[in-house]
């Protein structure tokens, strides 16, 4: 206890350690960045745009795998985590560094097929985190004018999953105008804010990674555990 915060447990709340901040030691491999898209039609503006996506993080020194929703069972219907597809995405995930979700907005929100597969990524698996401390960047395709409704819902659903989102975002209204015949993207500044998306998410997963650990590690869940250990020793104690 300190005098002055009667309530703070201050030996579980040390000064912020500088050096595991700045000096944490840099990792040789590229950093490795998972992507996900909403929609299995044979011409996927989601998935186009984060096949794009795709490119413009492997010219910047990424190593970048998609993994493809088709097959995908609906969360709690007749499959577990056993199923390939779930084992899959949840190996991918603990792959990754950071993730990009593309989705087209679908009645005003992210489509269902990117929901579930959010869905089927546990906030916890044994005693991993699977998301916690990873980098995301979220993006959006439209039929109609510009809408932020998708990319919106998908931050809420990186901050739950105890994801680093990125302050930057791309969507892209009218999706149908802005692909070739051969589904790339045409030079244009929705382009260009993909690259700008792209170049700050590996930016920001390179300062994060090898310190996400100590940037997600919160004074209320030491507490708990430190709670749980002398409710343990005691409870051994009076048997």
């Amino acid at each position: 206890m300190t005098d002055d915060m009667p309530a703070l447990d201050g030996s579980l709340l040390p000064v912020i350690d500088r050096s595991l901040l700045l000096d944490a030691p840099d990792l040789d491999h590229a950093p490795r960045i998972l992507i996900l898209y909403g929609s299995l039609r044979e011409r996927s503006f989601s998935r186009l745009s984060a096949e794009e996506a795709g490119r413009i993080l492997r010219h910047l020194g990424a190593e970048v795998r998609f993994f493809h929703p088709s097959g995908l069972p609906l969360v709690d219907d007749q499959a577990d985590a056993s199923h390939p597809k779930v084992r899959e995405l949840r190996d991918l995930v603990a792959w990754s560094e950071g993730m990009v979700w593309s989705s087209p907005e679908r009645h005003g929100a992210m489509t269902g097929l990117m929901k579930t597969q959010i869905d089927w990524i546990p906030l916890s698996e044994g005693a991993v985190r699977p998301t916690q401390g990873k980098t995301l960047a979220v993006m959006q395709v439209s039929g109609g004018s510009q809408s932020f409704n998708a990319v919106n819902q998908m931050r809420v659903l990186g901050r739950w999953m105890r994801m680093l989102t990125i302050p930057n975002q791309s969507s892209i209204p009218k999706a149908f105008q802005e692909f070739d015949a051969d589904g790339r993207m045409r030079s244009s500044a929705l382009y260009d804010r993909i690259v700008d998306v792209m170049e700050e998410l590996v930016k920001f997963t390179l300062l994060s990674r090898g310190r996400s650990s100590y940037l997600t590690d919160r004074y209320s869940e030491r507490k708990e555990t430190a709670d749980a250990l002398i409710a343990r020793v005691n409870l051994s104690a009076a048997t």
